[in-house]
């Protein structure tokens, strides 16, 4: 048998490399013109961003995000210069401050903001975590009694003054107060505490076993024996010495019915004690 070699045309070459199967569709670079070699071709025109720009208080908002307090600050002390009647950037600026420890310039502004707006819950609140911080608990109870007045559906609020009463060794009035924050919100004690919102949370205790204590004490009057037994358990790890109390307290009454509970019960030895 004999083969004959065919000569085929350069074009028909070229233009059968290019001429997509059957079947399948040409994408939008199969059907760009073909270039000369060493010539680019031009970049598509690009494509404006439709997202807004930033505001101020949006950036101020993601530098304490990022906690960049100072670059917060500073961009919230233009806002509250620009509209000194603005008693939401007044209080955001407390909190930047405050979130610097400065805190005599974040009580300033708290209250400055507090006198624009005399119905703003949160700056109030604020105001009483500063003195919360400087352990004068008879100002902070003041203070979160009074944004409990403006407000008092805020769960927040009621767990800062029982605090509040812990910090001033009031413990009954504590114990009803945190109830009063769990009815409320039956996760207040666990969420995690505010730093950058608009309201602040400080959960700074001298003696967590005993605040441990008084938690389980207000869950199991709740009905919630299941976290009772939970802040039993923390409170006997932070050190807390009377532990038998539970049994003579009629407030623990379901919770003894619990399998395990006399174990718990048993305080620890002061070595695997955590010091309080």
């Amino acid at each position: 048998m004999t083969y004959r070699t065919v000569a085929i045309p350069l074009a028909v070459s070229l233009l059968a490399v290019f001429v997509p199967p059957v079947g399948k569709t040409q994408t939008e670079d199969e059907k760009s013109p073909i270039l000369p070699r060493g010539v680019q071709a031009a970049a598509p025109p690009a494509v404006p961003d439709a997202r807004p720009p930033l505001t101020e208080e949006q950036v101020a908002d993601l530098h304490m995000a990022r906690k960049e307090y100072k670059e917060a600050s500073a961009v919230y002390r233009d806002l509250a210069a620009k509209s000194p009647n603005n008693a939401v950037y007044l209080n955001k600026l407390g909190i930047a401050y405050h979130q610097q420890a400065l805190l005599s310039p974040a009580l300033k502004y708290y209250e400055r903001a507090f006198k624009t707006n005399p119905q703003y819950a949160d700056a109030m609140n604020n105001v009483g975590t500063v003195w919360y911080q400087r352990k004068r608990y008879g100002k902070a109870i003041k203070a979160y009694r009074k944004a409990i007045a403006i407000q008092p559906d805020m769960a927040i609020l009621y767990s800062n003054l029982g605090y509040a009463y812990f910090g001033d060794k009031k413990y009954e009035e504590a114990i009803a107060t945190f109830r009063q924050a769990m009815a409320l919100d039956p996760q207040v004690f666990e969420h995690g505490g505010s730093r950058t919102g608009s309201v602040l949370q400080d959960r700074s205790v001298y003696d967590r076993g005993r605040f441990y204590f008084l938690l389980a004490k207000s869950f199991a009057q709740a009905g919630d024996i299941e976290r009772s037994v939970r802040y039993l358990r923390k409170a006997r790890d932070e050190g807390f010495s009377d532990m038998s109390t539970v049994k003579k307290d009629p407030a623990f009454a379901a919770v003894l019915k619990t399998p395990g509970i006399e174990e718990l019960l048993t305080p620890l030895p002061k070595s695997e004690a955590a010091n309080p």
